[in-house]
């Protein structure tokens, strides 16, 4: 479809676990928001 994107993300699952192991599931998900932000509205303050 037209204007629809999916972005299939495969991570581990945070659930349970200590905040050592979900820190970098944290971080990588804010870089990968981030980065796909960065592409659908490039120039963006």
């Amino acid at each position: 479809m037209t204007g629809k994107r999916y972005e299939d993300w495969v991570l581990d699952d945070p659930a349970g676990q200590g905040i050592e192991v979900v820190r970098p599931i944290r971080d990588e998900i804010r870089r990968r928001v981030e980065g796909l932000v960065d592409e659908l509205l490039p120039g963006r303050a």
